[in-house]
């Protein structure tokens, strides 16, 4: 049995697969062109010198929130600077704003941000953000 389709039939035919076509199109751009992006933070002690604090008993107030950040972006994976460099410079801008110099204040609770987004390999961009209390102490 053959089909036999009409000169309505086949326009109608194509209408369809032309809009179908479109829809994929516009479907597989809109994915393609979302971005992506993935987070950590790591809570780690940074703080690696000889001085011993004792924060268990209440000498102390919390009297400021502190954050500084840091961003770069590579191009074909090329560019920008490496990870430790991008971190030293995030801190750096945060103890910045602490204001410790002659005062009885030290930071605690230092957390690490990390966030990565992009279109890897294509273009990719890279956040860290470091945060800290600052205390002072009262006796």
């Amino acid at each position: 049995m053959d089909l036999i389709f009409n000169g309505d039939t086949q326009i109608k035919i194509f209408i369809k697969m032309k809009k179908n076509s479109i829809y994929s199109v516009s479907l597989l751009l809109v994915a393609s062109l979302s971005s992506c992006g993935i987070g950590a933070a790591l809570v780690i002690n940074h703080n690696q010198n000889a001085t011993e604090v004792h924060l268990s008993e209440n000498n102390f107030k919390v009297i400021d929130q502190i954050s500084g950040s840091s961003e770069t972006s590579y191009i074909m994976a090329i560019g920008g600077i490496d990870k430790r460099q991008l971190y030293e410079k995030a801190y750096s801008n945060m103890m910045k704003k602490a204001n410790l110099i002659n005062s009885s204040k030290a930071i605690i609770n230092v957390l690490t941000e990390e966030h990565v987004s992009g279109f890897a390999p294509l273009f990719v961009r890279r956040t860290i953000t470091v945060s800290a209390q600052v205390i002072e102490f009262t006796r």
